[in-house]
């Protein structure tokens, strides 16, 4: 994956706020060494993304692990025609995945 000028932001605001390299690396599909040539300044840019334009902290896999057992209970539900439980599952799950963790 080729990172852009505006993932080179969001990697320089994920670092300011504290992010594990290895977290911001695995967020973009990348490896630890496209955070360091980041932030050698070698994207073009050493400004950062405004906190709001940040996705959530913490490891994406533990995250997305979470979040597709929230889909998976979802999918029984509406299966099953509960289709309220099957919202409340999904609503849960961007909660929980949007939490910095």
């Amino acid at each position: 994956m080729t990172l852009t000028t505006n993932d080179a932001k969001i990697v320089i605001g994920m670092v300011n706020r504290g992010d594990k390299h290895h977290d911001i690396a695995a967020w973009f599909g990348e490896n630890q060494g496209r955070v360091a040539d980041i932030l050698e300044g070698k994207f073009g840019t050493s400004e950062a993304a405004p906190v709001d334009q940040l996705p959530p902290k913490g490891a994406p896999g533990i995250k997305g692990r979470r979040l597709r057992a929230f889909a998976e209970k979802a999918l029984s539900a509406l299966r099953d025609g509960r289709m309220e439980e099957a919202i409340n599952h999904l609503e849960a799950g961007i909660e929980r995945y949007d939490r910095h963790e």
